[in-house]
């Protein structure tokens, strides 16, 4: 199947695949970080020691809102509901199913590696491994990237037609993230570490699913 890829697809599913390993290994060393209590454990007690504002008013309603960019509710709602758009109106199942897949995946791979690692939260005061905690790795910092980056690449495919380029929006999935990161970390709801293995493991999954789109050809995908 793979030989009868155009080129153009073919170098896209490679890029992919290598991308995604690269991010998944991120994963694993930052993850080997919090293990063994190594340097970025340590950056994260000294984020942990400034001094965190506590906000109120509009200001606190401001800072949740963008932490809530992350949400899993709203960002499967926004992914589901782009994906049955685009599938009506191409005839096609594939952004569909390919937002499911990102939905479970998520979902099963953080869910899981939560439930291992059981790390506490930082507003307990205490950096605990394995004590029912479900802090690492980030459950917003992924969806943010996984799940605006999946709708967002539904877009772009299905929004290409020549001579013109589909929208990107490369950029609005990478200012989502770094909000809801920011976010997380003002409200001192996650570890320095959380977020950014949650983000390297939504980045690996996102770019994964792409590898797989690009090696199955869908003759109602535009590009």
């Amino acid at each position: 199947m793979l030989d009868t890829l155009p080129p153009a697809r073919k170098i896209a599913m490679y890029k992919a695949f290598k991308w995604s390993l690269i991010l998944f290994a991120g994963f694993i060393l930052v993850t080997e970080q919090v293990m063994t209590k190594s340097y970025l454990y340590r950056f994260d007690h000294w984020v942990k020691m400034l001094k965190h504002h506590t906000f109120k008013g509009m200001p606190s309603h401001i800072l949740l809102a963008m932490d809530d960019l992350g949400l899993r509710s709203l960002t499967a709602t926004v992914l589901l509901v782009t994906a049955a758009f685009i599938g009506w109106r191409f005839k096609s199942w594939r952004p569909i199913y390919l937002s499911v897949s990102a939905l479970l995946l998520l979902n099963g791979v953080v869910g899981i590696s939560k439930i291992i690692f059981g790390r506490t939260k930082p507003r307990l005061a205490l950096d605990l491994l394995h004590a029912g905690g479900l802090s690492y790795p980030s459950g917003h910092s992924a969806n943010a990237l996984l799940t605006w980056g999946m709708t967002a690449y539904l877009i772009y495919r299905y929004t290409h037609r020549e001579p013109f380029n589909g929208i990107k929006l490369n950029w609005l999935v990478a200012l989502i993230a770094v909000t809801v990161c920011v976010a997380s970390l003002v409200r001192n709801t996650h570890w320095f570490s959380d977020l950014l293995g949650g983000v390297l493991i939504g980045g690996s999954l996102l770019v994964f699913l792409i590898a797989i789109d690009r090696a199955w050809p869908s003759e109602r995908q535009p590009s």
